[in-house]
């Protein structure tokens, strides 16, 4: 149940911290005094979407701040508020939602930030609220099955039918999408088999493309190459006998010795001698591997023409294939054998995808089929159930008729049903093809009856649910309400005084403006026994209460 609200800064709301009892709570007020705003303020707690236009005029935020007592019975909320890692607080739960001027808005689970959708699933298991248009899902087919589900205890079987199909129609979309996979693979196979054929028989390595293009500059340059090689090698391992010049090497060797012999002379001069030594050693090993290269280079135009057969065959891939090295041409050709690869072991899924749809649509139809019988059963219990109550809410010729009928099957099954009613017994036809508003107010209010009593619904809100109903009508529905509250906590939003005498917590609403700054602003107070005569004295005889108003709500009051 709903134990205290706290507002601030919403829309013509400066502050507001009031707390609502246990049973039928009563709240009236003047016209254009505030109430669809108190409603609003709940509503957004609740979950419902964010304006800037509720914050305040000179506000940068608003907050709404509800506390609600939950029974430890109540595991549908603990196991909300688990999922989403708030503490369960032995059942005592706030719900703070606040909205800035920019627009942004946060929501708080016993000072847990949640999302909106939280709020949105805790509210669907804390709160009813009925909205003065709300007559209008009378006639939506939605809340026509859920009436008659809830009646008739199908719960447990609706969630198994809806599981059911969500499985069936996931199944369903699984192997519409593997279909068309495998139709693309078998209508692209050839052409794919031929482009997988031409990179598998180009037998391609990694880093090929780089030893080829190295090997390619070195074939192309040979003749230069070797020229150079021979020079080399010549300057510094041979002597030119055309000039009787020595070789670098013979140079110093001749430079050792030379050395040596004036070592004993100038102990100096042997590490001299010695830097030469390693001069020469790391001459000859230069020597050494020159003359390996010089060995090795070809002067090959077969073996060119091969290397440059290979770069063109392997360039004319990585354009073909839009590839920027042999790496892609590689990745190409694995993608392409697994593609191959893949079609027979889809379809090797799509034969596993097949058998469980089969299951999936029987487990739907044995699904749909248990949820009909359980609604044909209850059908005619629920039609004599609101039959009952609308004839106690003085329409005692009225029929109501819960009709059931074949359509496709869905979530929700394979029934459709329609609500038939007639005000004079005769000729029943579709609900809303008939009934005036003040029997759709009636008609609206034996349903919510109906399913406070079935849903465990803890609080109720009925924003004006009376309208369209006067005199003996409306003292029956607040009888009707009143008998609601026993069981929980219920709001009433109301204009008629008939509906404003019942309950024992009475709450008004009023609407005032500062004379020194002009602000208009809306609060709520809970009535004395005194104010709560003379406001249903108010409501009966109008901006004039008459003592015989007084004596009258008085009555009604004590009645």
């Amino acid at each position: 149940m709903l134990r205290r609200l706290h507002v601030k800064n919403y829309v013509l709301i400066d502050s507001l911290d009031i707390e609502f009892p246990e049973g039928l709570v009563i709240i009236t007020g003047q016209t254009g005094a505030g109430k669809s705003i108190l409603l609003g303020s709940v509503a957004l707690v609740l979950g419902a979407k964010a304006d800037v236009r509720m914050v305040g005029e000179s506000a940068d935020n608003c907050v709404v701040e509800a506390e609600f007592g939950i029974p430890s019975s109540d595991s549908a909320v603990r196991r909300i508020l688990e999922d989403n890692d708030v503490d369960w607080d032995g059942g005592h739960l706030i719900l703070r939602r606040v909205v800035s001027r920019t627009g942004r808005s946060r929501a708080f689970a016993n000072d847990c930030p949640v999302s909106v959708g939280v709020l949105s699933a805790l509210s669907s298991q804390l709160v009813d609220i009925h909205s003065q248009h709300q007559t209008l899902l009378l006639s939506d087919r939605q809340f026509q099955l859920a009436v008659l589900d809830h009646f008739a205890g199908a719960g447990e079987l609706a969630e198994k039918c809806s599981a059911a199909w969500r499985r069936y129609t996931s199944l369903k979309t699984e192997l519409e999408q593997l279909d068309a996979r495998i139709a693309r693979i078998e209508g692209e196979r050839d052409y794919d088999e031929a482009r997988y054929s031409q990179l598998e028989s180009a037998s391609l390595k990694e880093g090929e493309l780089e030893s080829l293009e190295a090997e390619q500059r070195q074939l192309a340059n040979a003749e230069e190459i070797k020229t150079a090689l021979t020079a080399v090698e010549s300057m510094f391992a041979g002597e030119d006998e055309s000039d009787g010049r020595l070789s670098a090497d013979a140079m110093l060797r001749d430079g050792e010795r030379r050395l040596g012999r004036i070592a004993h002379y100038i102990p100096s001069v042997s590490t001299l001698a010695d830097r030469l030594v390693s001069v020469r050693l790391e001459l000859e090993d230069i020597l050494s591997e020159i003359s390996a290269l010089n060995a090795g280079t070809e002067l090959s135009q077969e073996r060119l023409g091969e290397v440059e057969a290979r770069l063109s065959l392997l360039y004319g891939l990585m354009q073909k294939f839009s590839c920027r090295d042999v790496q892609g041409l590689i990745r190409e050709r694995e993608n392409l054998k697994e593609t191959l690869h893949d079609s027979s072991a889809l379809q090797e899924r799509r034969h596993e995808l097949g058998a469980g749809l089969r299951d999936a649509e029987k487990e739907l139809d044995e699904a749909a089929e248990a949820l009909h019988a359980r609604r044909a059963e209850a059908a005619p219990a629920l039609a004599a159930a609101i039959c009952d109550s609308i004839r106690y809410l003085e329409l005692p010729y009225a029929v109501f008729d819960v009709e059931l009928h074949d359509v496709p099957v869905s979530s929700a099954g394979k029934d459709g049903v329609r609500f038939l009613f007639s005000s004079t017994g005769r000729n029943p036809v579709e609900l809303s093809q008939c009934a005036s508003g003040g029997e759709m107010s009636r008609i609206m209010l034996c349903m919510k009856d109906m399913m406070a009593r079935y849903t465990h619904m803890p609080t109720m809100v009925f924003d004006e649910i009376d309208t369209g109903v006067s005199g003996s009508v409306a003292d029956r529905m607040g009888s009707m309400i009143c008998r609601m509250g026993d069981n929980m906590q219920v709001f009433a939003i109301t204009h008629l005084p008939q509906v404003a005498a019942k309950g024992k917590a009475h709450y008004l609403v009023s609407r005032d403006t500062d004379p020194v700054t002009g602000k208009t602003s809306t609060g709520i107070r809970k009535l004395t026994v005194e104010e709560r005569i003379m406001e249903v004295a108010r409501m009966l005889s109008g901006t004039e209460v008459t003592p015989a108003a007084m004596e009258n709500a008085r009555s009604l009051l004590l009645a």
